[in-house]
């Protein structure tokens, strides 16, 4: 369990920082959105194979189900391809603050999901506990840092598929090992996101990069593969969502580094806001460590 929070406690820290530094990247790039979201997923892509190669690891694709395979394309669809097409031509329109608040709403979409499809059940005080994790995110981003219209919207889109994804790969993670899981999310998606590219017409230039446009894509590529080897490990480990839930943190680790490095001024309401958030994930936590040990026992004297 501590070992899961270890791992999704960095998750949240590599995505607050790969948050905002994504739209620095896009600029430096100079690419479209979708081109983007194309060349710096193949870039983990072609590293996680390599590493797939090995024989340790090769060896357990050999024992993948049909079945398995199946949801592992899936995955690649729904959490490798499009998500990141809405995404990231949402974070091309709006500022990273909004795009990083949108996406950590993930915990309500997961929830909602997670208790028909995966049995997770949230207690009455779970729920208020992340009531309280929202109002914290709230108070912390300041309303007024809000807006709404396309560009948020389907950020909001890409959020609730990649809840999808939460859900599938938790299921999928009971018989397939994390890195494996992160190999197929990007292997695939990296392959529908060419097929996309190529049906728009947008393959024209796509790897006419500079030395520093390329650095850039190496840079957030270290961002997201690190991401998903975290993330996913944790949620090998976790209940679905505990995971989603301590992601928020990534969105204040966003709004901070803007604050230091952009606005250069830190609100009594960033700090105030702080406070709950941390004050409502370990009330969180510490319940649903509760339920998972209390659930052992009972399995036990069975």
């Amino acid at each position: 369990m501590k070992k899961g929070i270890y791992l999704v406690l960095l998750t949240a820290i590599i995505s607050g920082f790969s948050s905002f530094l994504n739209k620095f990247g896009m600029q430096a790039v100079a690419k479209n959105a979708y081109q983007y979201a194309m060349l710096k997923n193949v870039i983990v892509a072609l590293v996680l194979s390599w590493i797939i190669l090995s024989p340790v690891i090769w060896s357990k694709l050999k024992r993948i189900s049909k079945g398995d395979w199946s949801k592992l394309v899936l995955i690649g669809l729904v959490g490798g391809s499009i998500p990141f097409l809405l995404f990231f031509q949402g974070l091309s329109m709006t500022s990273s603050i909004n795009a990083a608040f949108i996406h950590k709403t993930l915990f309500i979409w997961v929830i909602i999901l997670a208790w028909p499809v995966l049995k997770e059940r949230v207690t009455k005080l779970q729920f208020l506990a992340l009531a309280t994790l929202f109002i914290g995110n709230v108070i912390f981003l300041g309303l007024r840092g809000m807006s709404w219209g396309y560009a948020e919207t389907i950020i909001l889109l890409a959020t609730i598929l990649w809840s999808v994804e939460n859900i599938i790969a938790k299921i999928v993670l009971k018989n397939v090992d994390a890195l494996v899981l992160a190999w197929a999310r990007m292997f695939f998606g990296s392959i529908f996101l060419f097929g996309f590219l190529t049906i728009t017409n947008n393959v024209s230039g796509l790897l006419d990069l500079s030395v520093n446009q390329f650095g850039w894509l190496v840079l957030m590529g270290v961002f997201l593969l690190g991401y998903i080897a975290t993330w996913y490990s944790a949620l090998k480990r976790l209940p679905v969502t505990v995971v989603a839930s301590f992601l928020v943190i990534a969105s204040p680790i966003t709004t901070l580094l803007n604050s230091i490095f952009i606005t250069h001024t830190i609100d009594v309401n960033k700090i105030v806001g702080l406070v709950v958030m941390i004050a409502a994930l370990i009330i969180f936590w510490r319940f649903s460590n509760l339920n998972i040990q209390s659930h052992k026992s009972e399995y036990c004297v069975k």
